[in-house]
């Protein structure tokens, strides 16, 4: 995507060949950290005791068949036949009681009687018998006839055979503290949390990995024809305290049960049923769960038919007597006005088609109410996903009363299978203790020194650090109600107190009126065709004012156009308000932009970072973007961010790329160029040219990376997949040393929070907690560096997986707080280090404007457009 160089690090030549890969093994803890203030906490981790702990898992492999020996796939009916064997043949289990995850396995406490069983299970039922008719719905197909529904037994065949054994006390942290991570503490971790989620499954509940949610569970409405309900998540989990239940609130989306054509009209916002784009409405309803009203049975959606109910037509055969007349013809409207005698007013609207893609089984939408309790997975619009965030949003006290609530309301530990196990959950929050850290001090403009407070600072009464004057730019307004030139005086204004030079705007473009209802592709041409007959030549900088905040569809166009093919920097802006924190806001991204600083760490200014400021120190940032929910074919987007002016940690440049769609490593870090030796497109060719120019021709002898977005199961593929690429890369460029790695995995996606346990604020900004509920083993821990104000603060879990440049635990936790100081375009600490956001940021910016609406069908993933010249060095400069 952005140009590559050839510039070389070095002039010493090295063979293509070079072998460079080495095998890396997760470290282990080195301490805990001392510095800070302590703290009282408490967090949503429940003790688990474990009474008999010599207490052995046994796995056994499932099959279900039909009597005709087709497999059986769907959990909800395989839970319903294995619950009836249970009570069926209980004797013949022991009375065993089995922890089934719906699919292939389950569990028992100690072995069965026997290694193998086959069991016949009857379940009582409506099954259609197609002596004579239409599928199985009752409903008209494609080639069918009248049908009979037929209320008898149904058999099937259920095979269970022993796989293994697993030893409850590999996931137990003895006395001692020792603890042996290996794959039977996965598989017995795996077995508590599935008896978890058969508990909620017997209560009816919608399961979401390792969370449930309840039909009741606090509705949110967001509109659109979905709503948002509560839930919990909850897991086991082995802690360097000990077991350890982790239950947090959890969100997730739902369909609004109900008449189909009412949600449609909801989803799409229009009034009428003739108003619906039914192309858009086929992808919406495709794969959702419906129940019919005339036969009171449930189907699965696989589009809609070609034609309206009252043209739709299908074969259908009649039988009189034992002679079967010939084959005739009927519209779908006909048939269900004839069978069922019901007024149809869906005759000039199209059919659900619930069948099978090559026998298609029509119903009329009128017939058709989506069923409760139905996940919804597409993309949520901006007004639902605010409304979303407002409506879940839970102060701490609140949290902390839902989840002691939820541990007394579902009691986990009463369950058989974990009785049997001798297993007990504590009711209350575990405590633990925790340090604050003192905050970085910061550098501003005229040598000023500044303490952040609760992570937060502001520039009143500051100047920049290093300004970068604004000449040669123009404002472009499309279509906002606001005086373009009085944000122009205000802007200078306020530049001039932050120190920042800014001329007058030499042109204000106003958007035509006639363009207002157009495209936002096409409006965006327009006003860049009206650029360039006010000013030939294009201006350095372009204030763009948008028509709506946030969710104006006018950004990605206007940002790569700007971007890719003008070579224009950019700052867009909606000012509902002009007030001098707004215009200071706006001015810190643009000077950033420009390659400004606004301010600096005190001990980076003071060249005195530990094991940094002396030895050249390259900082990665490193994410995947993938598409939006339901878009499993959209390319994930990768960005990695490398810090640059060494020994600076707060500037860096950005370099993305496109790959494979839901592909988490990132595989364009070292992309060799064929038939040369040292010729690299990858993306860190870029990032170590970039620090060797910067950096007064200093090459990196030490690479500390953030990786963001990847789980525990991917650890071992981050050190051994992406660090190889990296030492590659690095090799290519000529070099036959290999730098120190520092690597380091940053969550936010998980479910520990701290709260505070005296007082009902959110832990204060700094908090760090690394005993007691984090991994008995591994080096991790969670650090708040935020200041939550809204809603609980969600800490961010740093998972160190290799630390060659040998960090102390304090030098290491106060680098990645002091690194949550420096994002440019902000004046609150950041809940995760600055490289890790500005990663996400790159990433997210260049799929917003690169829609991959025309995903090619041969396989190749689409490039992202190449960043122009003009701006290629200073993207994502801060």
């Amino acid at each position: 995507m952005e140009k590559s160089s050839s510039l070389p690090l070095s002039p010493i030549s090295i063979e293509p060949e070079q072998p460079s890969h080495r095998d890396y093994d997760i470290t282990t803890r080195r301490g805990v950290g001392t510095t800070g203030n302590p703290i009282e906490l408490f967090t949503n981790h429940y003790n688990v005791s474990v009474r008999q702990p010599d207490v052995v898992f046994y796995q056994y492999t499932v099959s279900i068949t039909t009597e005709d020996g087709d497999a059986v796939d769907g959990k909800g009916i395989s839970r319903k036949l294995m619950d009836h064997l249970f009570k069926t043949y209980s004797s013949d289990l022991d009375g065993k009681r089995l922890a089934y995850d719906g699919e292939k396995t389950l569990y028992t406490v100690g072995p069965l009687p026997q290694n193998n069983f086959d069991f016949q299970v009857i379940l009582e039922g409506s099954f259609s018998k197609r002596d004579c008719g239409l599928s199985d719905g009752g409903s008209p197909s494609g080639t069918c006839k009248r049908s009979k529904r037929s209320f008898l037994p149904k058999s099937y065949k259920v095979q269970i055979h022993f796989a293994a054994k697993i030893p409850l006390k590999t996931v137990l942290v003895t006395q001692r503290g020792a603890y042996t991570p290996d794959k039977s503490a996965q598989d017995a971790l795996r077995v508590l949390d599935i008896v978890l989620r058969q508990q909620a499954a017997e209560r009816g509940c919608l399961l979401v990995r390792q969370a449930f949610f309840h039909s009741d569970g606090h509705p949110m409405e967001v509109g659109g024809g979905v709503k948002g309900i509560r839930g919990f998540h909850s897991s086991f989990r082995p802690t360097l305290g000990g077991l350890s239940l982790n239950i947090d609130v959890s969100t997730t989306m739902i369909l609004e049960p109900g008449p189909v054509i009412e949600f449609l009209k909801a989803n799409q916002s229009v009034e009428t049923p003739r108003q619906i784009d039914w192309i858009k409405a086929a992808k919406m309803l495709k794969h959702m769960r419906v129940k019919a009203t005339h036969r009171n049975m449930e189907y699965k959606i696989i589009g809609l038919s070609q034609k309206p109910c009252n043209q739709q037509l299908f074969s259908m055969k009649i039988k009189d007597g034992e002679r079967e007349v010939q084959t005739r013809e009927i519209t779908v409207y006909d048939y269900f006005k004839q069978t069922y005698t019901e007024p149809i007013s869906s005759a000039y609207l199209p059919c659900l088609d619930v069948g099978k893609p090559n026998r298609p089984n029509y119903l009329p939408l009128e017939f058709c109410n989506l069923v409760s309790l139905q996940r919804y997975t597409k993309a949520l619009s901006g007004r639902q996903r605010a409304l979303l965030v407002e409506k879940s949003r839970q102060k701490p006290l609140e949290r902390i009363k839902t989840l002691n609530d939820a541990m007394h309301t579902y009691c986990y530990d009463k369950d058989p299978f974990l009785a049997g196990c001798g297993i007990s959950i504590e009711k209350q929050m575990t405590q633990v203790e925790g340090r604050v850290l003192k905050p970085p001090m910061l550098k501003f403009g005229k040598n000023e020194d500044f303490e952040p407070c609760n992570g937060r600072w502001n520039f009143n009464n500051k100047m920049l650090l290093e300004p970068k004057a604004i000449k040669n730019w123009a404002i472009v307004n499309f279509s906002f109600p606001c005086d373009s030139s009085h944000v122009s005086r205000e802007l200078i204004s306020c530049g001039m107190r932050k120190g920042i030079e800014i001329d007058r705007p030499f042109a204000l473009v106003e958007e035509d009126p006639q363009y207002k209802k157009a495209g936002p592709v096409e409006r965006v041409e327009k006003m860049i065709a009206k650029m360039k007959l006010k000013f030939p030549d294009p201006p350095h900088f372009i204030l763009c004012v948008l028509p709506e905040r946030k969710t104006s569809d006018i950004y990605g166009p206007w940002k790569k156009i700007c971007l890719t093919e003008e070579g224009i920097h950019t700052q867009c802006i909606c000012p509902i308000k002009i007030t001098d924190q707004y215009l200071t806001n706006v001015l810190l991204k643009i000077n950033s932009k420009l390659g400004g600083i606004n301010s600096l760490l005190g001990i980076e200014y003071s060249y005195n970072i530990p094991l940094i400021n002396k030895i050249p120190t390259l900082i990665l940032g490193m994410d995947v973007s993938h598409g939006s929910p339901g878009r499993a074919d959209v390319p994930s987007v990768a960005a990695v961010v490398g810090s640059k002016c060494w020994p600076l940690i707060s500037r860096y440049r950005a370099a993305v790329r496109t790959q494979s769609p839901r592909l988490e490593m990132i595989d364009s870090l070292f992309q060799p160029i064929e038939n040369t030796e040292k010729g690299d497109n990858g993306i860190m060719n870029e990032l170590f040219v970039e620090f060797y120019r910067t950096s007064r021709a200093r090459k990196p002898k030490q690479i500390i990376i953030f990786r963001d977005g990847v789980s525990e199961s991917q650890f071992n593929q981050v050190l051994n997949i992406e660090v190889d690429q990296i030492v590659k890369a690095y090799q290519r460029l000529g070099e036959s040393d290999v730098p120190k790695f520092t690597v380091i995995v940053a969550q936010k996606n998980h479910h520990t929070k701290l709260f505070k346990a005296k007082g009902p604020e959110n832990v204060p900004a700094g908090t760090v907690v690394d005993t007691k509920i984090v991994h008995p083993t591994n080096y991790d821990f969670y650090m708040c560096a935020h200041q939550g104000i809204i809603g609980t603060s969600r800490p961010a879990h740093y998972h160190v997986l290799l630390d060659e440049i040998g960090f102390s635990p304090d030098d290491l936790q106060n680098l990645i707080h002091s690194l949550s100081y420096v994002n440019q375009r902000s004046t609150t600490a950041t809940s995760i280090v600055a490289p890790v956001r500005y990663a996400h940021l790159a990433a997210a910016q260049f799929a917003q404007f690169t829609k991959f609406e025309d995903v090619t069908e041969d396989g190749k993933v689409p490039e992202l457009p190449r960043l122009h010249e003009n701006v290629e060095n200073n993207m994502f400069f801060c």
